[in-house]
């Protein structure tokens, strides 16, 4: 009979800290995922340029386009809206104020990596003053305030560079 108690004590023990620890545990890991492993807060106002490495229309090449941006993100979904604020290329220098300014928007993914840096893939539909046009980004995070990577747009088949950043060019 005493060993029937020794075990059910023993048992009544387990039960107890497993209800306490389990608890713990999890209130643990919902830290650890969400403040050390969790999406970084990218939401906010974003500068981009754009640099042309590759057009089929030479005119095109070397061309810089700059953007203001802000982001929203909820879970890993991205949108937000773009504005045009610059260009130079072989028409010449340019800043564009108030109506000037092209209105796009912008819809995207954040990649979540533990092992590698996070990735975003961006897809913007800007309307600019002669048609619609459409850019795809593959972007890498470099730090809270930095993101840079590469470009494809449907504009004279144009592909490049682009860099992110929370400041003003």
């Amino acid at each position: 009979m005493q060993g029937v108690l020794v075990l059910f004590d023993n048992i009544v023990a387990g039960v107890i800290a497993t209800l306490i620890s389990g608890p713990i545990l999890a209130l643990f890991f919902f830290f650890l995922r969400e403040r050390i492993f969790g999406i970084p807060d990218i939401t906010g106002k974003w500068h981009f340029e754009m640099t042309t490495v590759n057009s089929d229309y030479n005119p095109y090449k070397g061309m810089i386009l700059r953007y203001i941006v802000v982001i929203w993100r909820e879970g890993s979904k991205l949108s937000g809206t773009v504005e045009k604020v610059y260009e130079n290329s072989s028409t010449g220098e340019r800043e564009y104020v108030g109506d000037k300014r092209s209105r796009g928007d912008l819809n995207g993914y954040y990649e979540l990596n533990y092992l590698s840096k996070d990735k975003l893939y961006i897809h913007i539909k800007e309307q600019g003053s002669g048609r619609e046009s459409t850019n795809y980004f593959e972007l890498i995070r470099m730090n809270n305030d930095s993101l840079k990577g590469a470009f494809n747009s449907f504009v004279a088949n144009q592909d490049g560079l682009s860099e992110w950043q929370r400041h003003p060019f």
